[in-house]
């Protein structure tokens, strides 16, 4: 029999609507793993007990009138990025420590308007900036594989909760890879969806383009059903998607047909593989994080997908066109001048650098990343999708990243993670799926593959993709110790 902890939202809706659990039940065993686990795996920085048990009543009472939402009832805890109001909004920061959001963003407005459990607050670094969690002051977020190694950032809390069955899935938001990464180094599936596809609204805004929201899950059909419920535009936005609320029927219509393998216009996948990295100009790579690339393109090539090798579609230096927009966003944090001393050293040396940098220089960087997406889309116009390592190895110890010297640091990440900023650039959907695993120092650990769409507004074809591997090489649901 499947254990509660075990069951992906998916399970959840079958089994509420046939009597075998209901969603307190479900809710209170979400919180006895809390207590047993969250000290190891540094998943949780607030849990909402009393909201959550509320909130479960609310949902059995639907499902027994046939709500027939697909979420209603299943445990989602909330990104410590994201206000909740009445609730803990901290962003890993020490300088908003006991601070209580009094909105609620619209992100949570959607999840809570799907019907699902708001278990708390996960971890993330401070402002999100980090491709680890180390929240000062707070629990570090460890990959359940390993707690000795990060959970990766900035979802690191979101992922930990995933990895070792603290809930089924998680909010998370992605400015640079912060979904994706964290969902690598966890072993579980992480979708950054296109830019406009989830409105920041109606209290974020969404400057350059950079950041989204999403959902982290351990199933691609999770994923599907997920993106169903948040996606939408605002009044207002300034980037914006037709609205698609049939990620799940078309992914399910797609399994049925057996067209996994087949583009929207109905040709067979074309598929670009990339071993080159796209943000530092060299970097080695594990030789198992290759590997799941292989694993990935055998199955791919079964399938009947068309597959070649690829090159980078920009230098390095071109990357660095980035590195404004992600300065002057740390700097425009609102944070008082007697505070300054108190954030953590990367977050100072990011925001010293956009106070450096002149309007000019902004403008400039606006520009040049809209024209790397434009370089981008040009070099891989003849693919669907661009098939890499997600991470240049397996997930690492906080020390090789974490460096006393920010600028060191910077470049450890960039070294860490070569291929997801990418597509925080382009705006294209792009999704970390847990394909391959190997041991390393004597220990299993997740290897994931990142597949990144071409153009805007494919998700339905990544689903697809990562849906057909799913099912040709199915993944662990859980780290081992946490089965």
């Amino acid at each position: 029999m499947t254990e509660l902890h075990e069951m992906s939202a998916a399970d959840l809706a079958t089994a509420y609507r046939r009597g075998d659990t209901d969603p307190l039940e479900v809710t209170r065993s979400a919180f006895e793993r809390i207590d047993r686990f969250n000290d190891e795996v540094g998943a949780f920085v607030h849990a909402s007990r009393w909201r959550a048990e509320c909130d479960a009543l609310t949902a059995r009472s639907a499902i027994a009138d046939g709500d027939p939402r697909p979420l209603v009832g299943v445990p989602c805890p909330i990104k410590d990025l994201t206000q909740v109001a009445s609730e803990p909004f901290e962003a890993g920061s020490a300088v908003l420590k006991g601070n209580i959001a009094a909105v609620t963003d619209g992100i949570a407005q959607h999840l809570a308007e799907a019907g699902t459990i708001m278990l708390g607050k996960t971890a993330t670094p401070e402002f999100g900036m980090p491709a680890y969690t180390e929240p000062a002051g707070q629990r570090p977020a460890r990959s359940p594989w390993d707690t000795s190694r990060t959970a990766g950032g900035s979802s690191g809390g979101a992922a930990a909760a995933l990895a070792s069955g603290l809930t089924p899935i998680a909010h998370g938001n992605d400015g640079g890879g912060s979904i994706r990464i964290p969902a690598a180094c966890c072993g579980i599936v992480g979708l950054k969806p296109s830019r406009g596809r989830v409105s920041p609204g109606p209290h974020g805004i969404a400057g350059p383009g950079l950041a989204t929201e999403g959902v982290l899950t351990r199933t691609v059909t999770d994923a599907a059903i997920s993106l169903d419920a948040i996606a939408g535009s605002r009044p207002g936005d300034s980037y914006t998607l037709p609205r698609r609320q049939d990620f799940a029927n078309q992914l399910r219509a797609a399994e049925e047909a057996e067209t996994l393998n087949l583009s929207d216009h109905g040709s067979r996948v074309r598929v670009g593989i990339l071993l080159e990295p796209l943000n530092v100009e060299h970097t080695t790579f594990h030789p198992e994080a290759i590997a799941a690339v292989r694993r990935a393109a055998r199955h791919l090539e079964v399938a009947g997908c068309l597959l070649e090798e690829t090159t980078r579609a920009m230098t390095g230096e071109q990357w660095m066109s980035f590195m404004p927009l992600w300065a002057t966003g740390a700097a425009s944090i609102p944070v008082p001048a007697e505070a300054e001393e108190q954030l953590m050293p990367l977050t100072r040396w990011l925001r010293e650098q956009g106070r450096e940098a002149s309007a000019l220089q902004y403008a400039n960087a606006i520009a040049g990343v809209q024209q790397l997406g434009r370089q981008v889309a040009d070099h891989w116009a003849e693919y669907d999708i661009i098939l890499s390592p997600m991470l240049s190895g397996p997930p690492l110890p906080p020390t090789e990243l974490q460096l006393a010297d920010p600028a060191a640091d910077f470049e450890a990440q960039k070294h860490f993670t070569p291929f997801t900023s990418v597509w925080n650039i382009t705006g294209a959907p792009a999704i970390s799926v847990p394909l391959h695993r190997a041991e390393v120092e004597g220990i299993e650990l997740p290897f994931a593959i990142h597949i990144g769409a071409t153009r805007l507004g494919d998700e339905g074809l990544l689903l697809r993709v990562a849906r057909l591997l799913e099912q040709t090489d199915p993944w662990p649901q859980l780290a081992p110790a946490y089965r």
